[in-house]
């Protein structure tokens, strides 16, 4: 039938096509488990880390302590007699000199005191001198047998009476000129005027309790800071090699306000604390340091010639002890053990493990292992900055 043989040959057609579609999906499948199989047998992909270099450099090692500024003279200024202001001679605020005039108080009722003992001496001066006259009268009258011993000593007597009057009259006056001077009142140092407590007009005791205007000297200017105990040796030694410089920072610790010379040390430790107190002293020409301004001290011990330095960071430690990951030319990584010679704020000094220009990885150290292979992302900043030093770190 012919129909049935069409019918037949179509269904064949059929087959052979579905036939050839599953070849080429086995074809197909193959292929994407090759390629599956050749990535899963190609290399890791790198690990991103942050890098830095070793530098050899010199490294100012510096100890820090907390401070306050204290000024070298403060001076609060009275009035030693009673009187009445008259003139203010200064701008709270303002710098004085030594023996520049401030306040004067009225000088007239100390003129009048002085006037008054001059007089007394010249009246007693001539009392003195006439009884000169009559001791040495008597003097001859008792020679010629006319008056009795008893009279030539009471005379003699009357006479040492006005001498010492004449000794209480110049003191006198020598008091009334102490007192004129005291009514002009000076500035004992160089120093800046603080605020004024009293206006012309008022009148001022020599027994009042406020000081009428404060001076403090602003040039040099100290600082009292604190160290612990342990360091003072290192300190001291550094001491008799020469003068060790002070630099003091803001509160924040941040902003750098002078630089100076360390004074001394105190005679005594602090046993509450274990601290010992040093004093700087600063010339201070910009008035950066204000008296009572707290402060950070930075005091540099030391300078490491040619030191290896890198960032913190990059240290690891583990149960053979320090080390850190380098990288070398390939971009792959190395455990190298170190030995840290100084830990300084963000900063370590190497003693040994590496050489300056050695890479070292600082960040993303928890992907790593021997051998692995990175990619170098943005440089880590290398802290150069050693003020921020919080002290000396462990040392090998």
């Amino acid at each position: 039938m012919p129909g049935a043989s069409e019918e037949e040959g179509l269904t064949l057609l059929r087959i052979h096509r579905v036939g050839i579609a599953l070849l080429i999906c086995a074809a197909l499948a193959g292929c994407s488990r090759a390629d599956k199989n050749a990535k899963a047998s190609g290399p890791p992909p790198a690990v991103p880390v942050g890098v830095a270099t070793v530098q050899e450099r010199d490294f100012p090692v510096y100890l820090t302590g907390l401070g306050s500024v204290l000024a070298f003279n403060t001076v609060a200024l009275k009035t030693r007699i009673d009187g009445q202001i008259t003139q203010v001679n200064f701008q709270e605020g303002q710098d004085v000199s030594v023996g520049q005039l401030l306040i004067q108080i009225d000088p007239r009722p100390y003129e009048v005191a002085l006037q008054t003992a001059q007089a007394n001496l010249q009246r007693d001066e001539a009392q003195l001198n006439n009884a000169k006259v009559q001791y040495e009268r008597m003097k001859a009258l008792y020679a010629g047998g006319v008056i009795a011993k008893q009279d030539l000593d009471t005379q003699e007597a009357s006479f040492g009476q006005y001498e010492g009057t004449i000794a209480a009259d110049k003191a006198a006056i020598e008091s009334a000129k102490l007192n004129l001077v005291y009514t002009r009142i000076t500035s004992p140092i160089n120093g800046r005027i603080g605020l004024r407590q009293v206006d012309i007009g008022n009148y001022v005791q020599a027994s009042a309790t406020t000081p009428m205007v404060i001076i403090t000297q602003m040039h040099p200017i100290a600082v009292d800071f604190t160290l612990p105990e342990d360091q003072l040796q290192a300190v001291r030694q550094r001491m008799h090699q020469g003068t060790l410089e002070v630099d003091v920072y803001s509160r924040d610790d941040q902003t750098k306000l002078s630089t100076g010379k360390l004074l001394t040390i105190d005679n005594q430790i602090d046993q509450t604390t274990g601290t010992a107190k040093l004093k700087a002293v600063f010339e201070n020409p910009d008035n950066n340091l204000w008296p009572n301004q707290f402060v950070n001290v930075h005091l540099l011990l030391e300078t490491r010639k040619d030191a290896l330095t890198m960032p913190a960071s990059a240290i690891q430690r583990g149960p053979q002890g320090t080390f850190t990951y380098a990288v070398d030319a390939n971009n792959t990584v190395q455990v190298k053990p170190v030995q840290i010679a100084l830990t300084q704020g963000n900063t370590v000094v190497i003693a040994s493990g590496l050489q300056a220009g050695d890479k070292v990885v600082t960040d993303g150290q928890e992907k790593l292992q021997p051998g692995s292979r990175v990619s170098v992302q943005a440089p880590a900043n290398q802290s150069r900055n050693p003020q921020l030093a919080e002290g000396i770190g462990s040392q090998s």
